[in-house]
């Protein structure tokens, strides 16, 4: 997650985000925390459709990335409240796409060991189930989280 998407999550401002991670760095090594890279965010920043240049518009630094890791130890760093209860929720999210992830390998896998012991009579169904399985369905609402 971003530091700026942190910050309105924990409703600080991500200069006091990024100014209490810098005080704390010893908390958040190369692997819970790192800067994007200019192409990086030059490619986020076309995801988002938001090319505009001008004075003010953009941060003057490059945004921090934080992993799963990173945001449990944000809730060290950041004592407030609403910090806690958002990283409560956020912790929550992560662990229910790994579950998601986990549960679609279970799946992949039972259809390979399924394939192996049936007959070409049923190889249409294995291609449309993988199909299925590989497809990716419209999203009904935007990403993001909303405070």
């Amino acid at each position: 997650m971003l530091a700026s998407d942190l910050a309105r999550l924990y409703e600080v401002t991500t200069g006091n985000l990024n100014l209490a991670v810098r005080r704390n760095a010893l908390r958040f090594p190369p692997d819970f925390m790192f800067q994007l890279t200019k192409a990086e965010y030059a490619t986020l920043r076309l995801q988002f459709a938001s090319l505009e240049t001008g004075r003010g518009r953009y941060a003057k630094y490059l945004p921090y990335a934080f992993t799963e890791h990173g945001v449990a130890m944000l809730s060290s760093v950041l004592k407030s409240k609403r910090a806690i209860l958002a990283n409560i929720e956020i912790m929550r999210a992560f662990s229910r796409f790994r579950d998601v992830l986990l549960a679609h390998k279970d799946l992949a896998r039972q259809l390979d060991a399924l394939e192996g012991r049936c007959d070409q009579r049923f190889r249409v169904v294995f291609e449309t189930l993988r199909k299925l399985m590989t497809e990716r369905k419209p999203r009904k609402r935007p990403i993001g989280f909303t405070t």
